[in-house]
């Protein structure tokens, strides 16, 4: 069995650049002011059209990522239907096949301190969990279930891999609601991982919902 951190990658190369150029070039149809349109004058724009509210602008791009997270995390990154999905299906990976290490991969519980007495007790138990899982699963194969008929007996801590594409709109939407301090603190976690990363590539789009919620960490 191995145990693994959650992570956010992209599948989308991102140029911060150039999506607030195409931003700005979309935008300005409204208001027909593409003379406007200078060196530098799409953070601006952009800004100023989140300040207002006009995000309609922002569905004009999107860009995709991987989320490595466990399996309850992905069930409500895939409640938000303004997206495509695809993801890791328990169906037809043979977690006893070579490419798997054969082995189970889970996500380690962030809201445990392997350095509390108290915690360690309940990281231990969750351990144990995840080990009567991991055997059960190969018991059924080794007894000829094909993988979808073992599936039943793996966690919810099974790593999976979600790719999601959405455009901006929508990820913002997404990031107000999963890096509150009201979401799950596995859906958080994995939130504020994807936070940082856009923030970092295209801030402006960004800020206002980095500024609320990082704060919080």
């Amino acid at each position: 069995m191995k145990i693994i951190k959650p992570d956010v990658q992209f599948i989308t190369p991102i140029d911060g650049a150039t999506i607030l150029k195409r931003l700005e070039q979309c935008g300005r149809v409204c208001y027909k002011s593409e003379d406007k349109i200078t060196e530098g004058s799409a953070e601006k724009f952009v800004a100023g059209i989140i300040k207002r509210g006009h995000e309609a602008v922002l569905e004009h791009c999107s860009f995709t990522v991987k989320f490595i997270c466990d399996r309850g995390v992905s069930h409500e990154i895939v409640r938000h239907r303004m997206a495509s999905y695809c993801q890791e299906s328990t169906r037809y990976c043979n977690y006893g096949k070579g490419k798997f290490g054969e082995e189970i991969t889970v996500i380690k519980p962030c809201f445990w301190d392997e350095n509390t007495l108290g915690e360690k007790v309940k990281m231990d138990c969750w351990k144990i969990a995840m080990r009567d899982a991991e055997d059960a699963y190969f018991a059924l194969l080794d007894e000829g279930c094909s993988p979808q008929e073992a599936r039943s007996v793996l966690p919810n801590s099974l790593k999976t891999e979600v790719v999601m594409t959405a455009n901006i709109r929508e990820w913002r939407h997404f990031l107000k609601l999963r890096c509150s301090p009201a979401a799950h603190p596995q859906m958080r976690e994995v939130a504020l991982i994807l936070l940082d990363k856009v923030h970092w590539l295209i801030p402006v789009c960004f800020d206002d919902i980095w500024s609320e919620y990082h704060a919080d960490v």
